[in-house]
């Protein structure tokens, strides 16, 4: 199967769009092809405005991300893949998703339901802000 990503990322979106919110977005900076202006870089992650007012050409596709918005008063192409979007969320109140760190393409390792009696661990959420 497709990846879910996408598909939640958009809906989360509209979701904080349809609030009234603005809508940011996490991204793993270091990740292979993404492309946002060095000085929005801290400790290798950046935090984006999505909103519609703070961007132009915005383009939330399967594999990519992509808009244009301002840094420090110069445009900038912003591209990010998908998959390193960590999360999208409101700036007023925080809420959102995170997204899983693991590749998401790779197999279930599960051996069966009765190969394997160790517990599963819960999931952990954060807020970020």
């Amino acid at each position: 199967m497709t990846s879910n990503r996408p598909y939640l990322l958009r809906a989360l979106y509209e979701w904080i769009a349809d609030n009234n919110m603005t809508p940011h977005v996490l991204v793993e900076a270091g990740t292979e092809g993404v492309d946002v202006p060095d000085q929005a870089v801290q400790k290798g992650k950046v935090i984006l405005n999505i909103d519609h007012a703070a961007v132009r050409d915005l383009d939330m596709g399967n594999e990519w991300l992509t808009f244009k918005a301002r840094f420090s008063g110069h445009e900038h192409s912003v591209v990010v893949p998908i998959d390193a979007v960590l999360a999208i969320y409101s700036k007023e109140n925080g809420q959102g998703m995170m997204f899983a760190l693991e590749d998401e393409n790779s197999p279930p390792t599960d051996s069966g339901p009765d190969n394997d009696k160790t517990p599963t661990r819960r999931p952990h959420l954060k807020i970020v802000k």
